[in-house]
């Protein structure tokens, strides 16, 4: 009989967490998701899964969850906040409280993977790549609360086994935050921000869960940080002429300035003081889309775990396309 690995995942409701799912299960393992009471598990629904509606400031919970779990991943984080002490909390705060969980079980877990993201490390400046050994320099309060949690992370590290991936940007089938882009083009507009040329590293979901899975079960990834990341660079102008192709349509193209943004970004910030929810553009947002490159390189993570870009970014704005026409989306 077949011993079945066991793997928790925060997060798992969401976009990339779900994807993450979905792997882990195509790979037959065990899988249990930490959830809160209050989560739309509508991407888990009819799936083989084990639901743990604790949330991650639980440890009673968090401790049932990650008993003879053998591999912890840590998806879930605050990405919009009114306040920075929401991206704080939210980021470093619940991952402690895991960690801290996570040391009671440390004869079992075999690795506790941590999804950070390239805000962590900041912008390309200049145009250079960014490796994992350059310094950070995050330019927002979510930057900065994820380079917080990679530290407190580096602080658990030789009592837990840590593996620690930074995701750049990130689309695919589920998402709703690059969807915009694609929503906005579908409707015949295509905006772009200012007048240089803007580069950026972009992946696929379903290449980035299989680098999360890849580092997790390295030998070689304990104590280490790694980009899972596009072995290509982007620029939004070659983007754009994918998704023309992809969608047959020749969108009207617009740049907007970038005090343009910035007063866009000021507008939506100030509504959202009246609003239960965070604004999606908001001043630093604006920051980051303003940035010249936002570009990392993988090859420590094709070295140590043989990852490689599997899904063209041809290919993998297809699929998002056709999955966005299914849903009624675009």
């Amino acid at each position: 009989m077949e011993i079945r690995k066991t793997a928790v995942v925060t997060g798992a409701n969401g976009f990339v967490g779900s994807h993450l799912v979905d792997l882990l299960l195509e790979n037959n393992y065990i899988v249990r998701c930490i959830t809160r009471k209050s989560s739309n598990l509508k991407w888990l629904k009819g799936k083989n899964v084990e639901i743990y509606d604790s949330g991650l400031m639980d440890k009673e919970g968090l401790r049932k969850a990650f008993k003879d779990a053998e591999y912890i991943y840590h998806v879930a984080g605050v990405i919009k906040s009114k306040k920075p002490e929401g991206y704080f909390k939210g980021n470093v705060d619940t991952t402690r409280v895991m960690l801290e969980t996570a040391v009671e079980f440390k004869n079992t877990i075999k690795k506790f993977l941590i999804v950070s993201s390239q805000t962590a490390a900041g912008p390309s400046l200049n145009g250079k790549v960014i490796t994992e050994e350059e310094p950070c320099n995050p330019i927002t309060n979510y930057g900065r609360s994820k380079l917080a949690e990679e530290e407190l992370a580096k602080s658990f590290m030789g009592q837990v086994p840590i593996t620690i991936c930074r995701a750049p940007a990130v689309f695919g089938e589920r998402d709703t935050e690059i969807f915009i882009f694609f929503q906005t083009f579908s409707k015949g507009l295509m905006t772009t921000i200012g007048f240089d040329k803007k580069v950026v590293s972009l992946i696929h979901v379903k290449d980035l869960v299989r680098g999360f899975m890849l580092a997790a079960e390295s030998d070689k990834s304990a104590g280490q940080t790694y980009f899972i990341s596009s072995e290509k660079y982007y620029a939004w102008d070659e983007i754009g002429d994918i998704t023309s192709r992809v969608l047959g349509k020749k969108p009207l193209k617009v740049k907007v300035p970038h005090f343009a943004v910035y007063t866009i970004a000021a507008i939506a910030q100030f509504a959202s003081m009246f609003s239960s929810k965070p604004a999606t553009l908001n001043i630093e947002k604006a920051r980051d889309l303003t940035r010249h490159a936002w570009i990392c390189d993988t090859g420590k993570a094709i070295r140590d775990l043989n990852y490689h870009q599997c899904i063209p970014v041809e290919e993998g704005i297809k699929r998002t396309c056709d999955w966005y026409k299914q849903q009624g989306w675009i």
